[in-house]
């Protein structure tokens, strides 16, 4: 009885939550990239970049203000996703983005002002033991990203989905192995880790939760794991797969419904607020808060009216997003003053 209990008050407070509409920015139309758009980043003018521009595996473009190339690997067996940017110790701005199939992470450095392109790039971190990655998240306090990635099978076993971090040197470390692993994103404290995980059986999809750990973002260790959302007992929704995540300043979590075409919106306390309903896209795959306040949340994936090109809808709210609040209030690092040519007198 109290099982069901719970399961009604879950079901309860999906009903609930706030319902709020994204409205169409990059239609198919207009869009130059393709069906496998992902892995959404923001810099600090709050610009909005994905990957699959110009319907191109191995490249990476900007989606708002106006679409250009931001990234193209040089490597054919590249398979770019995830993308985040960071201010480095000297206050310039640089970008980490994942490659899947070569198990590393580039980074991006000497941006060019004028045209927004970074004229180096660099492998950043690799393992060979890493299944992809996929997602990124950045804790620029300590320098470290984290990496999920996964390998779908019929029936899903632990070791399908893994977790890894980076140090700021680009030393990896393995953190976990796990069911079919996808969104991975930081609290604004960066005390707080967040990684969805799906369970496949007899080639079905039968769970989708969101688990959470305590972070030490300073040595990356993560502890005291435990399931923040069940979308199988909140909205019967286990079906249908997490993508990218996002939290925003006040430490709520976005979580994409590939699928569904919406956005669930989470308080740090795990409880549902809101549900953000894409208009021109049914499989969400990612989303970034972005424009010049930080405040409006793109969401991306595969067109509705055409499923060969990536589509862009945008929500304008009012709370900034983690990343571009990062990005604003990180400064160069400035030396310790030298010491006075008269020090002062013993006493």
């Amino acid at each position: 009885m109290r099982l069901a209990a719970a399961f009604t008050l879950l079901a309860s407070s999906a009903l609930a939550a706030n319902r709020l509409q994204a409205v169409p920015f990059l239609g198919a139309a207009d869009s130059l990239f393709g069906a496998g758009i992902e892995g959404a980043g923001v810099d600090k003018a709050g610009s909005i970049y994905a990957v699959d521009f110009n319907d191109d595996a191995l490249s990476a473009g900007q989606i708002a203000p106006s679409q250009t190339l931001l990234y193209q690997s040089s490597n054919n067996e590249s398979l770019v996703n995830g993308i985040r940017f960071n201010i480095d110790s000297t206050g310039a701005e640089e970008a980490y983005i994942a490659d899947a199939t070569t198990h590393q992470v580039y980074k991006l450095t000497e941006r060019d002002a004028a045209t927004g392109t970074f004229a180096k790039s660099s492998v950043f971190c690799h393992d060979e033991g890493m299944l992809q990655p996929n997602d990124i998240a950045i804790a620029p306090l300590s320098g470290r990203i984290f990496l999920s990635g996964m390998n779908w099978t019929s029936d899903s076993v632990v070791g399908n989905g893994d977790l890894w971090t980076c140090d700021s040197s680009g030393l990896a470390k393995r953190l976990g192995t796990f069911m079919r692993t996808n969104g991975v994103e930081v609290s604004p404290d960066e005390k707080t880790l967040y990684l969805s995980e799906a369970t496949n059986a007899a080639g079905s999809v039968v769970s989708n939760v969101v688990l959470a750990f305590d972070l030490d973002s300073s040595s990356g260790d993560i502890s005291n794991q435990r399931t923040f959302v069940d979308f199988g007992a909140l909205d019967a929704t286990a079906a249908t797969d997490i993508d990218g995540m996002r939290t925003d300043v006040d430490g709520n979590l976005y979580v994409t419904r590939n699928g569904l075409g919406q956005v669930a919106v989470f308080t740090p306390a795990g409880e549902l607020s809101a549900y953000i309903n894409a208009t021109s896209i049914d499989y969400v795959s990612n989303l970034e808060f972005g424009g010049s306040s930080g405040t409006d949340l793109y969401l991306i994936g595969r067109c509705k009216e055409d499923e060969t090109k990536g589509c862009a809808d945008v929500y304008s709210g009012s709370t900034v997003g983690r990343a571009f609040n990062d990005l604003q209030k990180k400064e160069p690092e400035t030396p310790t003053n030298p010491p006075s040519r008269c020090p002062a007198k013993k006493q």
